[in-house]
């Protein structure tokens, strides 16, 4: 397994080995099993930051992979319902205009619901996706066929970008909600 395709999966292996390396360390005396079990478990740590690393510029996730995808049009849309509706609703309540801020809470609560649905859009294909790339791959690599190979790495990156680009958003707003 490259760097370029560092997975979670080899961080939780990389983590068992780091145990055994230290519990091995610890009954024999070895000082060098310890520190080797210590490199693991760095390197560990590490594959499993880089598998998880994504960055988003408004609605383009960017992997570590090299990937790159685009959120599902409802979230981009149900975010920018979510804010007018918050306006309508604060200017509702600074001019005592009642209607004003019903109409900011609908539309605050269907941009929510609208997100929510592009987020499990997103999900789901990101998901599928990287279910059948490894497969896809697993096959090719079993046929011998190098270029499908490839290919099914590609959709199985893909998936991995879209689905941590959801998991990214949701963590953002448990922050922000945790943080409120």
């Amino acid at each position: 397994m490259g760097d370029k395709n560092t997975s979670t999966l080899q961080s939780y292996v990389d983590s068992a080995t780091s145990a055994v390396q230290s519990a091995v360390g610890s009954i024999t005396g070895n000082t060098a099993d310890k520190e080797k079990a210590e490199q693991t478990k760095s390197k560990a740590e590490a594959e499993n930051d880089l598998s998880h690393a994504t960055a988003k510029a408004g609605p383009v996730n960017f992997s570590s992979s090299g990937s790159v995808t685009t959120d599902d049009p409802n979230r981009t849309q149900g975010s920018w319902n979510q804010t007018i509706g918050s306006g309508k609703e604060t200017l509702g309540n600074l001019v005592g205009a009642e209607g004003l801020k019903q109409q900011g809470i609908e539309q605050n609560r269907a941009g929510k619901e609208q997100e929510a649905r592009g987020q499990l859009s997103d999900l789901g294909s990101g998901v599928t996706d990287r279910a059948k790339g490894t497969i896809g791959g697993a096959v090719a690599g079993l046929t011998g066929d190098r270029e499908e190979q490839e290919r099914r790495q590609a959709q199985h990156d893909t998936g991995k970008t879209q689905q941590r680009g959801v998991e990214a958003d949701l963590q953002k707003q448990a922050d922000a909600q945790h943080n409120a």
